[in-house]
């Protein structure tokens, strides 16, 4: 067995091993899915939240909104940041960081903490994801990684499903500071077994002094004005002026960006990462498909309670064969990736997708829940956790060790940024009809097929972009 961890720095450095335990793999595993669950377990609860903290409805979309915008626009850095100066550092920081600010996010006194607090969150989160994926890239054998990244990947799917479930049971149950109280516990936790089980051998020879923290800035703010102008064309529009100018600014921003990078001595976006087809393709892919995920949650949640009087319970149970089918579609997804190739797994995948959003856009008025909604959402379930599963192992595997910081970087900035855009666009299609007059069910088709719409123009882009990959059999699951 070969060793892979010979070009790490120091403080990364693995001792070769036959076969590294799983215990790793479950670790950073929980701590991930507590930053993918943050993205939607708070939207089932955000009527209970806008009554206790008096929000006004436009500032709303804020408690959701910081936490996306800050853990998307800082993603990169975080991922550079592992790669400088040490993975388990960095990781350990945002963990710390997250679950400090969850504490923070469930005793908000006031609308204002509350939004501050959340945007703490995204920042630990923005540490933590890209450290947590690195580690598992560059700790196990290249036998085990093809099991490890599949598994990551179903949590990048399930993590975001289960999150509108268990919303909906805490919210009804303990109250809606619960849904972030929840991950106190389980993050002081993570931190504690951190020390023994993640692997230091001495400290890192690089410092954060290696970081362009111009090129970091200047990303972060084009992102995130570009997150907020495509939020915001749900109360402004696509044509208001408003919006056309926060655009001109984000493209602004995102070309000095560029520039920078092209002279900076140390940049944050290696040279050449761009070429890399793998990544490139899975991280396209990964930011529609989140989209499609997130956008469909938040169009399904409005439905179930604002036209069919379902409560936030009930909500929650609702999406549950769906994170039942995304965990079957874990389960299969490395044996299919091992016989048939990663490609074609990400094309079918996302025709699935495509399919359930086809039959959610024939949703009726009076619309049953087990005919109408359920198989559609087998059907995307299936495709997501399977479309996940792939991409996730695609995405690493033209990667070397001292890049993998910056590529899980950029896998999880296009989960993240996917999860911005869907709501937004989403909404834009089904709540502009209801604007212009048609009821909530036209403008949630309308919605629906637009998801079917973009799953097939990411089919596509899979047959052309996404290399014929096909990885090593790994070794099944054995937690030890």
């Amino acid at each position: 067995m070969h060793q892979v961890n010979r070009r790490l720095p120091a403080e990364d450095a693995t001792p070769a091993r036959n076969r590294t335990p799983w215990t790793i793999l479950v670790l950073l595993s929980v701590a991930q899915f507590m930053v993918i669950l943050d993205v939607t377990v708070v939207n089932v609860a955000l009527p209970s939240i806008r009554t206790a903290l008096r929000f006004a409805p436009q500032d709303l979309q804020w408690v959701v909104s910081a936490y996306v915008l800050m853990t998307g626009g800082l993603l990169l850095l975080g991922g550079r940041m592992a790669d400088l100066i040490g993975r388990r550092r960095v990781f350990l920081t945002g963990l710390v960081v997250f679950t400090g600010a969850s504490l923070a996010s469930g005793l908000a006194p006031t609308a204002a903490a509350l939004i501050a607090s959340r945007a703490a969150q995204g920042l630990g989160a923005a540490l933590l994801s890209p450290a947590a994926l690195s580690i598992i890239t560059t700790t196990y054998t290249s036998e085990q990684r093809t099991t490890a990244l599949s598994v990551w990947g179903a949590i990048g799917a399930g993590g975001a499903a289960a999150g509108v479930l268990l919303g909906g049971v805490l919210t009804t149950w303990l109250g809606w500071r619960s849904v972030f109280f929840i991950n106190v516990p389980v993050g002081l936790l993570a931190a504690v077994l951190t020390l023994p089980l993640v692997p230091t051998v001495r400290a890192a020879a690089r410092s954060i002094s290696e970081l362009d923290l111009t090129g970091a800035l200047t990303l972060v703010s084009g992102l995130v004005v570009l997150v907020y102008a495509v939020e915001s064309t749900t109360i402004y529009g696509w044509a208001s002026a408003r919006t056309l100018v926060l655009l001109a600014i984000s493209v602004g921003l995102l070309t000095a960006f560029a520039a920078i990078e092209r002279g900076a001595s140390r940049p944050l976006v290696p040279a050449g990462i761009w070429r890399v087809r793998s990544l490139i393709s899975s991280a396209t892919i990964m930011l529609g498909t989140t989209g499609i995920l997130v956008g469909t949650f938040f169009l399904n949640s409005l439905l179930l309670q604002g036209v069919l009087g379902a409560s936030a319970l009930e909500t929650g149970l609702a999406f549950l064969p769906l994170v039942v089918v995304i965990g079957i579609a874990a389960h299969l997804g490395p044996r299919l990736l091992t016989r048939v190739g990663a490609r074609a797994v990400i094309v079918g995948g996302l025709a699935l997708i495509a399919g359930g959003d086809l039959l959610l856009s024939r949703t009726p008025v009076n619309a049953a829940y087990a005919t109408d909604l359920l198989p559609g959402f087998l059907l995307l379930g299936l495709g997501v956790g399977l479309t996940f599963v792939a991409i996730s192992v695609t995405a690493m595997s033209e990667i070397q060790a001292e890049r993998a910081g910056f590529a899980s970087g950029l896998m999880t900035t296009a989960h993240e940024l996917g999860a911005a855009f869907g709501v937004a666009i989403f909404s834009a299609v089904a709540l502009g009809s209801v604007a212009a007059g048609r009821v909530f069910v036209q403008g949630y088709g309308k919605g629906a097929l637009a998801g079917a719409v973009i799953a097939l123009v990411l089919a596509l882009v899979a047959v052309v972009a996404v290399p014929a990959f096909r990885p090593v059999a790994g070794h099944q699951i054995a937690i030890h």
